[in-house]
């Protein structure tokens, strides 16, 4: 498809891309591509119109980025969430457990189940 897309895209622009590094092919094959086909059309006309030469210059850091950062409604486990969402209750609260200002009531749990479920999900105050 990248093949045929960069073609595609040089004959329209007067352009001709005989190159595509394999760098940039094991980049894009890696890449899930939640935009579908678009996406990849869209990225690859990009990328013929700012290459230089015979060359397919396409921004590897930008895709390296999408692969690295969570897409958005990706799965995550049950206790992942569970984690950040008492992790981010900890931190808005400066690790307050209990009281009227505390996690477990933002939580809305008790102050004993904040507590077990930290030391089930691995949670500690770090004294640095």
């Amino acid at each position: 498809m990248v093949r045929y897309f960069a073609r595609q895209y040089a004959r329209r622009m007067g352009r001709r891309v005989d190159v595509i590094p394999s760098a940039v092919m094991d980049a894009l094959v890696a890449y899930s591509w939640p935009g579908n086909i678009r996406e990849l059309q869209n990225l690859v006309e990009r990328a013929v119109i700012c290459s230089t030469g015979d060359r397919l210059d396409v921004p590897i850091p930008e895709i390296s980025e999408r692969l690295s950062a969570p897409q958005p409604g990706s799965a995550r486990t049950l206790q992942e969430a569970e984690r950040a969402h008492i992790l981010e209750a900890l931190k808005d609260t400066r690790w307050v457990l209990a009281g009227p200002r505390g996690a477990a009531i933002r939580l809305g749990i008790n102050r004993s189940t904040l507590q077990f479920r930290m030391k089930k999900l691995g949670i500690e105050r770090s004294l640095a």
